[in-house]
């Protein structure tokens, strides 16, 4: 059930071969692991992609590519979690990530007006990054270990109930029971 909803959703391989960013990885793309669906794989691609969408640098993309590559996990499935963090998203989870961060720090978080020039994004981005950092590092690795924690754990409960619901067979015989 799980692995027919996903495969409804994820992009066929040859589609993904032929965007720019991932052409740069070449023929590592052709890794029959980097497809499959099953329980080591989506959950390890969605903990990945659930991970690198709490970085706070361009090319998530990318990040997640190589790391779906390099773990051998679902491709697909790991660059497009990275999508929960996007133009309308960013602004509070980072929000809430820099306060987390200063937080952890023991720095009190600061509050600022926003003006729209070069010299004011330098000067805040100076201030803000390494609780923005932190606090994005921390909520990346424990959603990411959530994420893959209950795919896992939704997965099986899913084939134990698929197995629970099958007719029993006669050992001797072969025929339903």
């Amino acid at each position: 059930m799980v692995k027919r909803f996903i495969k409804r959703y994820v992009p066929e391989h040859q589609d993904l071969k032929e965007q720019t960013y991932l052409r740069l990885f070449g023929s590592r793309l052709h890794d029959p692991n980097l497809w499959h669906l099953n329980r080591r794989s989506v959950a390890g691609a969605l903990g990945v992609g659930m991970f690198v969408a709490f970085i706070p640098l361009p090319g998530q993309a990318i990040i997640a590519a190589a790391a779906a590559i390099a773990l051998r996990i679902n491709l697909p499935l790991a660059v497009a979690t990275i999508f929960i963090t996007n133009p309308l998203t960013i602004p509070p989870f980072f929000y809430a990530t820099y306060r987390l961060g200063a937080w952890l720090l023991g720095i009190p978080h600061r509050p600022f007006e926003i003006e729209l020039s070069l010299s004011w994004l330098w000067h805040e981005t100076g201030l803000i990054w390494l609780p923005l950092l932190v606090g994005s590092l921390t909520t990346g690795v424990v959603l990411g270990l959530l994420v893959y924690g209950s795919v896992r754990l939704l997965w099986r409960i899913s084939v134990i109930r698929r197995r629970r619901s099958r007719p029993l067979k006669n050992p001797k015989t072969g025929i339903n029971i």
